[in-house]
């Protein structure tokens, strides 16, 4: 087992993971970014100040994958 760390990054700053979560391998950490990911973009997209948001993953040894929710407006909202 591998234990993983989610950084939270947002317009605000970055929100470093302490204790990390332990996976049998990368793809379960990959998956559970994800649907944490959702969460908090579902969260985000409530506000009217809504920011991107990317959680990056890390080991001890290092980053190891990052994923993203950009927020990106065409049009302004009437």
């Amino acid at each position: 087992m591998v234990r993983y760390f989610f950084d939270i990054r947002d317009g605000t700053g970055l929100y470093p993971d302490e204790e990390g979560l332990e996976f049998a391998d990368q793809r379960s950490a990959e998956m559970e970014a994800a649907r944490t990911l959702g969460e908090l973009a579902r969260d985000l997209a409530a506000l009217d100040d809504r920011h991107d948001v990317a959680i990056e993953v890390r080991t001890e040894g290092g980053p190891v994958f990052k994923a993203a929710f950009i927020f990106e407006t065409r049009h302004p909202r009437q």
